[in-house]
């Protein structure tokens, strides 16, 4: 278990009383949320969800939520959004929208208004994780002072790293889930032509890490087996989001290729966990975070993904040492965005 001191950091300093808004920016869904800072902690005390794509903006979104949650009075802003933040600005990610931090602060009429690329807030969101909102993979050997891998598959696939600098940690935002897939077996090797035939040269870990990352893997092993696609199956994913029904058919062992789509999955995802383990030494732990971890705990909770995970030649004894937890919160985001905006509201008081 984390230290109970490293868990309350970021929140310690902050004034009670304060509101933040706060937001996770996705592809898919954007959640817009406020938090009020009181004796006993953070306080939800709004929350909207909209699908992204039916909106020009972030700026219609909180249009909207301002309709929706009248009367709110807002002392800052932190916004988690899915890319590269750059100068207080980022391009979305599958997304037509540019947001800035200078444009949020007008809108809301505040002074402190701050952008964290996605995985930044879910990295500081796992610093106040209750333990019950926490699956373990791996119990390992707790470094309380170690730095911690984030890494998080959903309609992408990110990445942060969790710095210790003596006294508190800083989030690292990265877009590692861009990085070249490194094949661990002739079966990989077979995906990884099998995908540059589809996609061209470069395959990224997100090609295979994400929602339609377990599409690519599922129709990789069905062309593969040779066996048609039953008319079922079919028909449950022209209605329902392919990637979801590939993992409950497979969780309930109704079909083989998705079976082995989901094995696929889990070895590639826990391999890539182990490099950004390797890469930033993350004795602290490693969380898997985003919408996919919490659907397939089962799969995840076999020995396959720890073999995976562990296997790194001469680093493999290391790796086996390393605490490996799973974030159930699908608020996670918010929370960490909530905690590090407000420290940064206090600061800036």
């Amino acid at each position: 278990m984390q230290k109970p001191l490293r868990s309350v950091r970021l929140a310690r300093m902050i004034a009670a009383g304060a509101t933040i808004l706060v937001g996770d920016i996705g592809g898919t869904k954007t959640a817009i949320a406020v938090f009020e800072s009181r004796d006993s902690g953070l306080q939800l005390v709004a929350e909207s969800t909209f699908a992204s794509g039916e909106h020009d903006s972030l700026d219609a979104i909180l249009q909207l939520f301002g309709d929706d949650h009248p009367g709110l009075s807002i002392d800052a802003a932190c916004i988690g959004v899915a890319g590269v933040v750059i100068d207080g600005q980022s391009k979305v990610t599958n997304l037509p929208w540019v947001v800035s931090q200078e444009r949020l602060a007008d809108v809301l009429d505040v002074r402190c208004a701050v952008l964290l690329n996605d995985l930044e807030a879910c990295a500081y969101g796992v610093l106040v994780l209750s333990p019950e909102d926490r699956a373990t993979l791996n119990s390992g050997v707790e470094d309380g002072n170690g730095n911690i891998a984030v890494i998080a598959a959903g309609t992408g696939l990110g990445e942060a790293l969790l710095i210790w600098e003596g006294s508190r940690y800083h989030a690292v935002a990265s877009e590692g889930g861009h990085a070249g897939f490194a094949p661990a077996d002739e079966e990989q090797v077979e995906l990884l032509r099998f995908l540059r035939a589809r996609l061209g040269n470069h395959i990224s870990n997100e090609r295979l890490l994400s929602g339609p990352g377990l599409q690519n893997l599922y129709h990789f092993v069905r062309q593969r087996s040779h066996e048609e696609q039953p008319s079922r199956i079919a028909e449950r994913m022209s209605n329902e989001d392919p990637s979801v029904v590939i993992a409950q058919l497979a969780l309930a062992s109704e079909d083989g290729c998705c079976v082995d789509a989901l094995r696929l999955f889990v070895s590639i995802y826990a391999a890539a966990a182990g490099d950004l383990a390797l890469t930033g030494l993350t004795t602290g732990g490693v969380y898997l975070c985003g919408g996919i971890a919490p659907q397939i705990l089962p799969a995840l909770s076999r020995s396959d993904f720890m073999r995976a995970f562990a296997d790194k030649g001469r680093f493999s004894a290391l790796m086996e040492r390393i605490p490996v937890h799973v974030a159930l919160d699908p608020k996670l985001p918010l929370l960490g965005a909530a905690h590090y905006g407000l420290a940064r509201f206090q600061a800036s008081s």
